[in-house]
């Protein structure tokens, strides 16, 4: 994955062979706070989801490297640590608890995490969606259109899943946050209003 600072992300990844990676409320508890601890010092979360066998996060990337304490980087520090590899951190260090607690061993996710720029200028977002089952060509500015299509689509993942039938009621979600029925400090919802995402 390459990141660059001052753009939009979506960050996903799912069990291998799409099996589940949360078996229970506290392995979803847990990995929020793996979230916070790896994602937050680097990016604003703008929106996420968890799912049984997968995650979907929306960023705004502030910061591509940090010292390992997670502080900015000063020229004459060596001990860095990239976004990247806070992300397989945070990956690897939920796995192993994981397997701990399952008395299981091996990889939970695929290997590789996927991280596509919402907004990047180098023709990297989307030119084109898949609605009702039909690709459709974005005619609208891709940067304006695409990351509330991303926003849309993450916190509909569990109705389309048949989980919940409303976005909100869906415990492991910021659509809680943006609803107004939880206000748990994870979700930058000033970010999120500055790149004109709407919660709908």
């Amino acid at each position: 994955m390459v990141f660059e600072e001052g753009y939009l992300y979506h960050i996903y990844n799912q069990g291998n062979n799409r099996e589940d990676i949360f078996f229970s409320r506290y392995n979803y508890l847990f990995f929020l706070n793996k979230i916070r601890k790896y994602i937050l010092p680097y990016a604003d979360l703008l929106a996420w989801c968890l799912m049984p066998n997968h995650f979907h996060l929306l960023v705004l990337v502030k910061h591509i490297e940090l010292s390992s304490e997670g502080f900015a980087l000063s020229e004459t520090l060596a001990n860095r640590r990239s976004f990247n590899d806070s992300i397989g951190l945070m990956l690897r260090s939920y796995t192993s608890a994981v397997n701990k607690q399952l008395g299981r061993s091996g990889s939970l996710f695929r290997k590789q995490t996927k991280a596509e720029c919402l907004n990047c200028p180098k023709g990297l977002t989307p030119s084109f969606i898949l609605k009702n089952g039909v690709t459709q060509i974005i005619t609208t500015p891709a940067a304006q259109q695409y990351p509330q299509i991303c926003f849309n689509y993450i916190h509909m993942n569990p109705v389309k899943a048949g989980l919940v039938h409303r976005p909100e009621d869906w415990e492991f979600s910021s659509a809680m946050e943006y609803s107004g029925l939880r206000d748990d400090k994870l979700t930058y919802r000033n970010t999120a209003d500055e790149y004109g995402l709407v919660y709908e």
